[in-house]
């Protein structure tokens, strides 16, 4: 009995670690940012991306490729709130760029599947700067 007992509590975990495994997935998305843009520190240029979203325990890191330079930078987004409403209704997943004064900066990107969207630092803004959001639409990898 203490045999069968072991065999079901192993299957159970073998159960539970797929199951989490299947929900934590990596998303490949790619996209054409028409403007160079800040992504954490660096800065990026104009050209075809592709964001990797890979799920690391609670926590996700975001890889950003610039495929015309061959160029890669790894973040770290924290949770943002709940995307937007049109976002939402739409179920297509977006980048979002805070510009301002002719700099843009990588804001946050929605996955088109989770509730909420991931955030990245902005730079800090000078004095009654105003940034304007820039959506840019992304599109599954195959």
């Amino acid at each position: 009995m203490k045999n069968l007992t072991h065999r079901l509590m192993i299957a159970a975990a073998a159960l539970a670690v797929t199951a989490g495994s299947a929900l934590a997935q990596t998303r490949t998305y790619t996209a054409e940012i028409p403007h160079a843009f800040q992504a954490g520190k660096t800065q990026m240029q104009s050209g075809s991306y592709v964001f990797k979203v890979e799920p690391q325990g609670g926590n996700s890191i975001v890889t950003v490729s610039n495929l015309d330079t061959n160029k890669k930078i790894y973040l770290l987004p924290s949770a943002g709130p709940d995307a937007p409403k049109a976002w939402s209704d739409a179920g297509k997943p977006v980048v979002a760029l805070a510009c301002a004064d002719g700099q843009c900066a990588l804001q946050s990107l929605w996955d088109g599947h989770n509730s909420s969207v991931y955030r990245f630092a902005p730079p800090k803004p000078v004095r009654e700067t105003r940034f304007v959001s820039m959506l840019i639409p992304l599109h599954p990898a195959n």
